[in-house]
């Protein structure tokens, strides 16, 4: 069980990085519940989470730096494209994305990178933007700096790799 407190920076699986700007205390059928109310910046969307069920649904602290790196690791790595039909890989991708966790995060912006040269359909740029700003955002929020400057050390170590 972690120990969220108010204006800390959290995950939120379906919504990527937030901070918890209150903690309230709300009667919903006649039982009192404590919730996280926890604000994402990017999209300006208030989240209530129930105390009780923060780590049930996935919320978790931000990652640690060393996971940082080590997503920066999994980035350099060589695209796994398996051969299956690009719906079920699709699914996978949002799996991973919607899952939380950084390092399968930055598997799909890895898998799916392409050079400045080549075609992507739309939904596989729809969804290899939708990762690459859940990774950039919390490596931005972990290392204190701007996402922007995130994103071009993202952009970096791909590049590197092409």
């Amino acid at each position: 069980m972690f120990d969220f407190k108010t204006d800390e920076f959290v995950v939120y699986p379906a919504h990527g990085v937030g901070k918890i700007t209150s903690i309230e205390t709300q009667e919903v059928a006649n039982i009192k519940l404590e919730m996280f109310v926890v604000f994402f910046e990017k999209d300006k969307l208030t989240l209530k989470v129930p105390t009780q069920k923060a780590v049930e649904v996935g919320m978790r602290p931000l990652s640690s730096k060393e996971v940082i790196e080590k997503a920066i690791g999994t980035l350099k790595g060589k695209a796994r494209v398996k051969r299956a039909m690009w719906s079920r890989r699709a699914k996978e991708y949002e799996d991973k994305i919607y899952s939380g966790d950084l390092i399968a995060i930055a598997e799909v912006v890895r898998d799916l990178h392409r050079g400045e040269d080549k075609e992507q359909s739309y939904s596989e740029r729809q969804l290899y933007e939708a990762a690459l700003e859940r990774l950039t955002r919390e490596m931005a929020v972990v290392d204190g700096m701007e996402e922007a400057v995130a994103q071009d050390r993202v952009g970096e170590v791909l590049s590197d790799k092409s």
